[in-house]
């Protein structure tokens, strides 16, 4: 069982060295064991699983003891009601059979997290055999709501397993994706060959190749239509003209015009950009971060510094609005959550900060998706991270069947939550669909020789279909079939029975895996990776070469 774990390391730090831009021969030759580390680990697995073993799941013993738990939680419930998922911390479903008493602490729940009542309600799970035998029998109204509320998810649930996509590969780069954005009928990718590409999505093609960085690109972000007016005037440009901003290794921040492909504007930094967004209030302002932890803040229209704070230890992996709030992630594992007051000096305030040791994360590239009072964290892990940002309660959502899974990305959009989940042992590549607020497990969509996810955007056509973009090794368009055509997809969907058992833990259900991921990239001194080659810092200088 020792082994299993030191291969899953060994294959986590592979994947590390793999997104490096130049290798010396020695990390070539540690990359070309991986085939042979995976063979190993599949017959080690092989050995170790039992009849009664899940599939799917390594026969580690940090894994069977959290199958055990889930099995004694399972057992511990009433006989009547139907296997349940452990469940969120503060976001406890309601129930048909629950007591006049609990159903007002879930009234009053609701009534704290406006964010949540603007989705509507979610399915729960709910056991119709029990009302009268707990005693009491809920109201006719709830009753009849849980059984709508399940009902849509019974519906919305089939459909995501009928779901069909076409996938239409994107050429032109020849290294890493690192970002993507959507801007209407365009996508633009950035990579660490550090060139920006417009696509044209409805032909596949390539439009234009934006070259000026010297340096890999690391982040994009494109500013909404209103401010783009505001400065196509300034630039005596149509008020037509869209603009996207790219953040590169080489310390700029380049604003281009995508109508006549020229970089407009070139903001030097005095730091590797690691991550970037704009905040859509007032004037507008562009958000960066920097490799050694500094966040700045930038005038849209003057260009102009107007902030410079030393914000995390480590460097800046994600930066994402809601509103006048920007949220900043860092590699260290810190989540700062602050208010944008619209000033010309220092228009960012601190409102949180939450460290690495209450976020629990550490050692990869975190990158989070904010949402009402919670915070969604992906950072390497085979799970994701719900951190409530007000007051420092964690949560997470079980985004992989086998601890060797890894999360690098994590979105949202038209009510699914979707996680990128990529398995060291095998190599094989899944996102997984979430309906939102609750978290509940949709469907987990592969394709053959799928390449590890580490960058996503999304958006609607006119009829309502998903259209999504997935960067990586490869850069690849989703466009959603409709149902009542013949086309054959060419995405398999399916469905984990391990995450949908285990969708939702409370803090306390994580702390016998959190031990074990404390070390995760540090093996002993004669291990032949060596421990210089895994962590947060190698990552992201990984990233930066």
């Amino acid at each position: 069982m020792g082994e299993v774990r030191k291969l899953q390391k060994k294959l986590r730090q592979i994947e590390n060295l793999e997104i490096k831009i130049s290798l010396s021969p020695e990390e070539k030759f540690k990359i070309s064991r991986k085939a042979e580390l995976r063979s190993r680990l599949a017959e080690l697995q092989l050995q170790l699983s039992g009849p009664q073993q899940t599939l799917g799941i390594v026969g580690d013993g940090n894994k069977e003891k959290m199958k055990r738990q889930v099995e004694d939680a399972l057992e511990a419930l009433p006989s009547q009601t139907p296997p349940a998922s452990k469940i969120l911390k503060g976001e406890m479903e309601s129930r048909a059979q629950a007591a006049p008493a609990a159903r007002q602490r879930v009234a009053r729940r609701d009534a704290a997290e406006p964010d949540r009542l603007q989705d509507g309600p979610e399915p729960a799970k709910v056991s119709h055999q029990s009302g009268d035998e707990s005693g009491g029998c809920p109201d006719r109204d709830t009753e009849q709501l849980l059984r709508q509320e399940e009902a849509e998810f019974t519906s919305l649930k089939a459909s995501w397993e009928k779901a069909r996509f076409r996938l239409r590969l994107l050429e032109g780069h020849n290294d890493i994706i690192t970002s993507v954005v959507a801007v209407d009928n365009l996508v633009v990718s950035g990579s660490r060959d550090t060139t920006v590409k417009v696509w044209h999505v409805p032909t596949a093609t390539e439009q234009k190749n934006l070259g000026g960085h010297t340096g890999g690109v690391t982040c994009l972000s494109a500013p909404p239509l209103e401010h783009c007016r505001k400065l196509a005037r300034s630039l005596f440009l149509s008020d037509k003209e869209r603009f996207i901003l790219s953040g590169s290794a080489d310390c700029h921040v380049k604003i281009w015009a995508l109508s006549v492909g020229q970089c407009v504007k070139s903001i030097y930094t005095f730091n590797a950009v690691t991550a970037l967004c704009f905040v859509p209030e007032g004037d507008g302002y562009i958000i960066t971060g920097s490799d050694g932890g500094k966040l700045q803040a930038w005038n849209w229209l003057t260009f102009q510094n107007c902030q410079s704070v030393n914000a995390h230890q480590e460097a800046v992996t994600s930066i994402q609005t809601q509103g006048p709030l920007v949220f900043s992630g860092s590699a260290e594992g810190g989540v700062s959550v602050w208010e944008n007051r619209c000033s010309d000096r220092d228009p960012l305030r601190l409102l949180h900060h939450w460290s690495s040791q209450v976020t629990g994360l550490g050692g990869g590239r975190l990158t989070l998706s904010p949402r009402g009072d919670r915070v969604f964290l992906a950072y390497g892990r085979a799970w994701l991270q719900i951190l409530q940002w007000r007051t420092g309660v964690i949560s997470r959502v079980t985004n992989h069947s086998s601890v060797a899974g890894v999360t690098d990305c994590v979105h949202q959009t038209g009510g699914l939550l979707i996680g990128s989940s990529y398995d060291l042992a095998n190599g094989e590549s899944t996102l997984n669909l979430f309906s939102l607020p609750r978290c509940r497990y949709l469907a987990s969509l592969t394709w053959p020789n799928a390449p590890r996810i580490l960058c996503f955007a999304a958006w609607t056509t006119g009829s309502g279909d998903h259209r999504w973009v997935t960067g990586g090794r490869d850069l690849i368009v989703w466009e959603q079939l409709p149902s009542s055509g013949k086309q054959r997809g060419d995405v398999t969907v399916r469905r984990d029975s391990r995450i949908d058992s285990c969708l939702l833990e409370s803090e306390g259900d994580t702390e016998d895996d959190e031990e074990t991921d404390d070390d995760e990239d540090n093996l002993d001194e004669g291990d032949d990776l060596g421990a210089e080659d895994g962590g947060s810092g190698s990552w992201l200088r990984c990233v930066l070469q």
